[in-house]
């Protein structure tokens, strides 16, 4: 067997596997043979069937196959013998003349190399890193919801601004009929509103789906129509009152920090804002480093340039793709997949210069962390270690589940090397001043 490489540019090249008799022979002469032993042949005995007749019938298909298995194994040991780093897959290149009677095969296969290039971390201008605080207004507004979720309601004769209503949309025509329990916070603009307070339990509203709450995704849940739907949707409904409530709020005491936070962590109000304060600012910085990373990629992206070899991957997309795409099809194809293609390219060059690796001791540590996580929020607080090797454990075995959490680690491994080396500036904000700046 010979395998030679035809260096067109930097990005392209062409392999040629010469495949000779001597390099299958044997191995399709003993196929044949061990077939010849099993073969069932109307008019000869099992194990006495002439080879000729066995080469004859199965001798094409057996060679086929086998040529096939070598030229695989053969090409996947010269590419990494030869250390390339390919793109996509080998293309075949198409052979009309191809004689299987032959003894000797030559094949050719195109290949698309990655190019090689520089990432520079330090970036001219300062990437934004955001530090989101909870202030104070925020902390009054959580404690405020937490005490009126466990505070209890008590019944009203008629609806108040304050009050939570129970009652029931309904649109005949549309055939929606939908209890709810909504708070009046919802309800926008001071026509609507004044169409609820002072209402009472049996009362019947007539309202206009379009306006009717400041966010229309709420009529998603309180009339159950589609997402697609609930921005256009223009009708009018029925609301029946079921009743009206008052929420009144818990008091600040020990009884409720412990339901909150575990018997004797939290002993005072004060505390109780300082671990609300803390555990939102935990959150908050996972979303600050989320936006960082987003930030880099796309500078990285943008300003890290190299050429790829776009015709070739966009055959190789026509090639392996699902469906049969026009050549117009298969470039638009990859035009979409391009930049994901660079920043894969840039991610796997910045994780092999920094030797970023994600150890099986690290998975199963991030895996337990994940499993305490949601047992926390079933109010399992401290699960016991070997639960928690039980089911991380678990976890793991599941490959799809295993390689998120994987990613996932080596996300927050890229995360601190930028914040080691890139060109940064910190941004301290309010939560809702960071919504704002970056997602408005």
């Amino acid at each position: 067997m010979d395998i030679t490489r035809d260096q067109i540019d930097d990005l392209n090249a062409i392999v040629k596997v010469a495949i000779t008799k001597e390099d299958y022979s044997d191995k399709v002469d003993k196929i044949l043979t061990d077939y010849r032993k099993t073969a069932n042949i109307p008019g000869f005995r099992k194990g006495h069937v002439p080879m000729g007749l066995v080469k004859k019938q199965y001798g094409k298909a057996v060679l086929v196959d086998e040529v096939n298995k070598l030229l695989q194994d053969s090409l996947n040991k010269y590419l990494t013998e030869e250390k390339l780093d390919v793109l996509g897959n080998p293309l075949p290149k198409a052979q009309d003349d191809l004689d299987w009677d032959a003894e000797d095969f030559s094949f050719e296969f195109e290949l698309g190399l990655a190019p090689a290039f520089d990432v520079d971390l330090k970036t001219k201008k300062a990437i934004t890193q955001y530090h989101i605080i909870a202030d104070d207004k925020m902390i009054d507004e959580q404690v405020e919801r937490i005490a009126k979720q466990y505070g209890k309601l008590v019944s009203q004769d008629e609806v108040t601004e304050e009050s939570e209503v129970t009652g029931v949309f309904k649109n005949e025509e549309r055939e929606l009929e939908n209890e709810v329990t909504l708070t009046l916070d919802k309800v926008k603009g001071k026509r609507n509103l004044n169409k609820f307070v002072g209402a009472k339990a049996g009362d019947t509203l007539e309202l206009k789906t379009k306006g009717l709450f400041n966010d229309d995704h709420d009529l998603i849940n309180f009339l159950k129509v589609e997402h697609d739907e609930a921005h256009d949707l223009d009708i009018e409904v029925t609301f029946t009152i079921k009743e009206a409530n008052l929420r009144e709020a818990a008091e600040l005491n020990q009884e409720l920090f412990d339901k909150l936070f575990r018997e004797g962590v939290v002993t005072s109000e004060e505390e109780m804002r300082a671990k609300i304060k803390e555990d939102a600012e935990k959150q908050f910085a996972q979303q600050a480093d989320q936006r960082l990373l987003n930030d880099i990629t796309e500078h990285l992206v943008e300003n890290t340039k190299f050429d790829l070899p776009a015709e070739f991957l966009t055959k190789w997309i026509q090639a392996t793709g699902e469906n049969n795409l026009t050549d117009e099809q298969a470039s638009e194809e990859y035009a979409k997949s391009e930049k994901g293609l660079r920043y894969q390219l840039i991610e796997g060059k910045i994780i092999n210069n920094n030797d970023l690796q994600v150890s099986y001791d690290e998975l199963k540590e991030f895996a337990k962390k994940y499993v305490r996580m949601q047992m926390a929020q079933f109010g399992q607080q401290d699960p016991d270690e070997e639960v928690l090797e039980n089911i991380s454990g678990r976890v793991l075995s599941n490959q799809e589940e295993a390689k998120r959490l994987s990613e996932q680690i080596m996300s927050e491994k890229l995360v601190n090397l930028y914040k080691e080396k890139a060109n940064l500036k910190t941004k301290e904000v309010t939560y809702e001043n960071f919504v704002k700046e970056v997602y408005e």
